[in-house]
């Protein structure tokens, strides 16, 4: 614990403030014009770091240790202001100067930038564990070729990730037949929220460990996986999703995963109640960091 109270922290997440010369670097990137519904999360990063300052005061619980040693916040990235594509490529070249990035959004287009960063640093197909209650494979957004809701179709189409070890866990939108269809044709694995509910944390756990197996994968969070009683600050909520208590524990569950880099998006505390959204984003990004934390 520091000397500092919780509310008295630096800005950064988790307290950090800069450089320091660790592994992991956070980044933000508030960017949110690429969405289909209710815009604000070019808020998210802001509202996710000065909720990370509720973890700060003790180690993690299981891990026993701290999660914040060694972690860099770099602020957040550069965006071209209503350029979706300009803003994509500058979010790309930004991301490629980092070894291991966690990423703070923003709408969910931020991780077809991030993705193809990683797997040109890689220089192979990811893994992808993704935490959702929509696809997000459409190939457009109502004409826009880069929104939020196709940011896996184009990852997939440009072999940026390898559908065969990609699994979707929380789905549960209205989705077109021939875009659900698809998405399974290219051999994605998709667990629906019911299918968490029914079959256990633990079972979720093995299957994720079992698809993405032992090669660099990536965790991308639409915080809409959660259920709005848990998550209302989104832009898309869909009723019956995830429990924090589900999330938390699933992740936990996730070690031997080898995580190259996360991105937590779409919160948008503008439809939040009482910070529980950011918290539950902040907290989920803590629970990342301490799993890779173990893996080193």
């Amino acid at each position: 614990m520091t000397g500092l109270p919780t509310f008295a922290m630096p800005g950064g997440f988790l307290g950090a403030d800069g450089d320091t010369g660790g592994g992991i670097t956070i980044a933000g990137i508030p960017f949110d014009i690429a969405t289909t519904n209710r815009p604000g999360a070019r808020f998210g990063p802001e509202a996710i770091r000065r909720a990370s300052k509720m973890l700060v005061d003790g180690d993690h619980p299981t891990l026993r240790r701290s999660v914040a040693l060694g972690l860099n916040d770099t602020g957040d990235f550069a965006i071209a202001l209503g350029d979706v594509p300009a803003s994509l490529a500058l979010i790309e070249q930004q991301a490629s100067q980092f070894e291991h990035l966690v990423t703070l959004g923003g709408d969910h287009s931020i991780a077809l930038p991030l993705l193809r960063a990683l797997h040109k640093r890689l220089g192979r197909p990811l893994g992808l564990v993704h935490f959702d209650a929509h696809v997000d494979t459409w190939p457009d957004s109502f004409g826009q070729v880069y929104g939020h809701g196709s940011c896996f179709y184009h990852a997939i189409n440009e072999g940026i990730v390898d559908p065969k070890r990609m699994i979707q866990i929380g789905i549960r939108s209205p989705v077109q037949t021939d875009v659900l269809d698809w998405t399974l044709q290219q051999g994605v694995t998709i667990l629906s929220a019911q299918d968490v509910h029914e079959r256990g944390v633990e079972a979720v756990a093995t299957q994720i460990r079992q698809v993405v197996g032992e090669q660099p994968s990536y965790l991308t969070f639409d915080i809409d996986a959660l259920d709005p009683a848990f998550a209302p600050g989104t832009g898309t909520p869909e009723i019956g999703g995830l429990a924090t208590w589900q999330a938390q524990a699933i992740l936990r569950r996730l070690s031997g995963v080898n995580f190259a880099g996360m991105d937590m998006v779409e919160v948008a505390p503008a439809y939040d109640h009482a910070e529980v959204t950011a918290l539950a984003a902040a907290t989920l990004v803590y629970e990342y960091l301490a799993l890779v934390q173990r893996e080193v």
